[in-house]
């Protein structure tokens, strides 16, 4: 059952809003070459373009790179030809958004927080990453067409079970797509995951919209 929720929140993206690398703590600063268990974006940019063969043990045995996987094939369908840039390239001034979503999945893929479930009995120790919880987020845009999902954060502490928690999204939409509509569908489809794989109190899903994308 979707979880009651509060009113609605799409805005669009200020850069005065965002924290800045300097701001960010050694485990959130987002980046390109992130290890994920031994293994880059791009490593796995390169292992994804090759079929996934022949299998790599490292990386399919590794949840972390499962899920980066997971973002960078959804990624590769839609901007099949932008996904094959060279992503280890110096970034310019403003990198584009292809490059912020390929950082974003470095960085949330990891393994983060252990986010308890709730269990059959008091004593039971369940749990789920918060890099598996944010690719439940990241995955939700496969049922709203021409959305991306780039930054996943989650405000409040994830780590107790019943303590209230904020979803903070920031997504990319193709030119022409109505932001409302877009972002309501989005946001539905986030609250029905989580409400389906998870125990976490959602008490508001904030959607900022932080690229528009040209019509290829």
């Amino acid at each position: 059952m979707t979880p009651e929720i509060d009113p609605p929140a799409a805005r669009w993206h200020n850069p005065d809003d965002e924290l800045r690398p300097e701001e960010l703590g050694p485990d959130e600063a987002p980046g390109l070459d992130d290890d994920l268990d031994g293994h880059t974006i791009e490593e796995l940019t390169d292992y994804l373009e090759a079929g996934r063969t022949p299998p790599d043990p490292s990386i399919e045995g590794s949840a972390a790179c499962r899920i980066a996987l997971d973002a960078l094939a959804r990624l590769h369908d839609l901007t099949p030809d932008l996904i094959a840039a060279d992503t280890a390239a110096e970034p310019q001034a403003d990198d584009g958004w292809v490059r912020r979503i390929l950082g974003g999945i470095a960085l949330e893929a990891r393994s983060g927080r252990r986010i308890p479930l709730a269990g059959p009995t008091p004593d039971a120790d369940l749990v789920i990453t918060e890099g598996a919880v944010r690719g439940l987020v990241r995955a939700a845009e496969n049922a709203v067409p021409g959305v991306l999902v780039g930054r996943c954060r989650f405000d409040g502490d994830v780590t107790v079970l019943t303590s209230p928690v904020r979803v903070l999204v920031d997504v990319s939409l193709l030119y022409g797509q109505p932001i409302h509509v877009a972002t309501a569908r989005l946001r539905e489809e986030i609250a029905d995951r989580l409400a389906t794989h998870t125990a976490l109190d959602v008490t508001g899903i904030d959607i900022t919209v932080s690229d528009v994308r040209p019509l290829s």
